[in-house]
């Protein structure tokens, strides 16, 4: 890794802390740092200890998270254009909340707070082991397993439509917040899940970045150069589908984290995964973190869906990059 590289991380590292600490004193309550240090007020201590730090955690956490599943997906398919949730499996979350949603069980309090999470994990990783079962298959090659994920996409997106239809008013108010994405249920718990899923993951995935460099040179190459090419295809599809369900299983559907952060991590730092992974996860947290933190500020006491927020600066964004990168290319 060159020394710019380098240098490029540790000013997104020092950014991101800055970020953070801002982060943590901004929203409809404003909470000083100075004043939680001075411990004068005991309860805006707690607000801060209980609400405000979970909160912009998961949200490094779950940004992180997408933009490496992102980053990890655009190597795979080596297209720069590959979204984590091409694969079905938001839409598997998204019907799995919506059964949960509209067909409620009777069950304990302590499961009924948790349940449309514990519903969108369930759905996340059902999507994630039929696509699992089919990259063990002889003929299960990326390409089949994003046309695969398009069928997936379609039908869990219809699905989704007839329970909608099917909704009383208050159910479909329910599933279109969470379609939208929020991070409003923070807390230590949610955190900890998340976490627990993320830091071995992407451990997985750091370990296997040399690996992801060489698969950019085509299958076959990667294959004389010593990767055992299904395996490490099998594993980072695995690793991206595990922190997409744990990621939309707390927040919701988030978009554009994982499309277009990753992609400017490439252009800005170059196409070595090793550099690439780490910027992207930076990238992300600090992207999610900026955009719950204007989320819970522009219209305080009210908060707006997060994800209208991501979608409305990455989808601009997106659009200048295509057309930026097809008038380089004409």
């Amino acid at each position: 890794m060159s020394r710019r590289i380098a240098l490029s991380l540790w000013m997104l590292t020092a950014i991101l802390t800055i970020m953070t600490l801002a982060a943590t004193g901004v929203g409809a309550l404003r909470l000083p740092v100075s004043l939680l240090w001075n411990g004068s007020d005991e309860a805006l201590r707690q607000v801060w200890l209980t609400i405000r730090l979970p909160r912009v955690l998961l949200a490094l956490a779950i940004g992180g998270s997408l933009a490496l599943a992102g980053c990890v997906m655009q190597g795979l398919f080596r297209n720069p254009l590959a979204d984590p949730g091409l694969l079905g499996i938001s839409s598997g979350a998204a019907l799995a909340v919506a059964l949960w949603v509209v067909l409620p069980l009777s069950l304990p309090a302590l499961v009924m707070l948790y349940a449309p999470m514990l519903a969108a994990f369930v759905g996340a990783l059902a999507a994630t082991l039929v696509i699992f079962l089919l990259s063990r298959q002889r003929d299960g090659s990326l390409s089949r397993l994003l046309l695969v994920g398009i069928a997936i996409n379609a039908l869990c997106g219809a699905a989704v439509g007839v329970l909608s239809w099917l909704s009383n008013d208050a159910q479909l108010r329910q599933l279109s917040l969470w379609g939208m994405g929020s991070l409003g249920q923070a807390q230590w718990s949610t955190l900890l899940a998340v976490a627990s899923l993320m830091v071995p993951t992407a451990l997985v995935i750091w370990r296997l970045a040399g690996a992801l460099n060489l698969l950019q040179l085509g299958d076959e190459e990667a294959h004389y150069l010593g990767v055992e090419v299904a395996t490490v295809q099998r594993i980072l599809l695995l690793c991206s589908a595990l922190l997409v369900a744990a990621a939309v299983a707390v927040s919701g559907v988030i978009g554009f984290v994982g499309l277009v952060v990753p992609h400017l991590v490439r252009m800005w730092l170059g196409a070595d995964h090793r550099a690439v992974l780490p910027g992207s996860v930076l990238a992300g947290a600090l992207l999610l973190l900026v955009a719950d933190t204007l989320a819970r500020s522009l219209v305080a006491p009210a908060e707006m869906p997060v994800g209208l927020l991501t979608s409305l600066l990455g989808a601009p964004g997106f659009l200048w990059l295509i057309f930026r990168r097809g008038g380089a290319h004409g």
